[in-house]
């Protein structure tokens, strides 16, 4: 499906959709939830976050640690993945161009599907734009992550399946991983001073911090995870990042 396929679908608020998921989130999502939620981006971290910022909290039943009853108490915060329900989202090969599909509903799911509008339509009934937009910025970091890694990586003495497949490892490592200021900067907006202005502005002086502190770092293996964690937070392959 494209942006002009038809496509519609109401959400009746049931809240079969929000168990049993795996979320994952970019770090516009983290900032997002925490200006829903009035909270810091670090405190958004802990309250609903595992894998350092980048994977959404579920309770050991399966409900989404946001989810009150059958609502959501950040909607206005949600992640892009929750806005797209129950559509899909995949990027084109190296990262060209967009494809939606359509996600098998919730067991017992009350939404109900149509085709009296578009694709298009739907995204912006849901606010996505504002979504995909940072996640573009969040991209144009990989290229800069490639080229630090070039510089500092020595591939004479490391071979480079083997250096890629560790930085994969350690990225998506749920526990036991080690400390990464590159990730922790990258999902903790407010710690590094931007939470306090708009989107639009904390979201480029995210990225120019983040690019300054890539540009600063002389462990590969620590840019090799970041960059990966990046690339997938945005829905990209690990692979995208080498």
């Amino acid at each position: 499906m494209n942006r002009k396929s038809p496509f519609s679908y109401i959400c009746n608020t049931c809240g079969r959709c929000c168990h049993d998921k795996v979320i994952t989130l970019s770090p516009y999502d983290v900032l997002r939830l925490a200006r829903a939620a009035g909270i810091t981006t670090r405190e958004a971290i802990a309250r609903y976050t595992i894998r350092r910022g980048s994977i959404l909290k579920f309770t050991g039943g399966g409900a989404c640690v946001a989810l009150e009853g059958a609502r959501c108490g950040v909607h206005r915060g949600r992640p892009l993945a929750c806005r797209l329900y129950p559509l899909g989202m995949e990027h084109g090969e190296n990262g060209d161009g967009e494809k939606f599909v359509t996600l098998d509903p919730a067991a017992g799911s009350l939404g109900m599907y149509g085709d009296d509008g578009t694709v298009n339509d739907f995204l912006d009934a849901q606010g996505v734009a504002a979504y995909l937009e940072a996640n573009a910025g969040c991209a144009s970091l990989i290229a800069v992550f490639r080229e630090r890694i070039a510089a500092t990586a020595d591939f004479d003495r490391v071979e480079p399946r083997e250096f890629w497949r560790r930085a994969v490892r350690e990225a998506l490592a749920e526990s036991g991983y080690d400390a990464n200021p590159l990730i922790d900067a990258m999902f903790d907006a407010g710690g590094i001073g931007c939470a306090a202005i708009g989107d639009a502005e904390t979201i480029a002086a995210h990225l120019e911090r983040l690019t300054e502190m890539i540009r600063g770092e002389s462990n590969a293996e620590l840019l090799a995870a970041a960059a990966v964690m990046l690339a997938v937070s945005i829905g990209y392959s690990p692979g995208e990042a080498s």
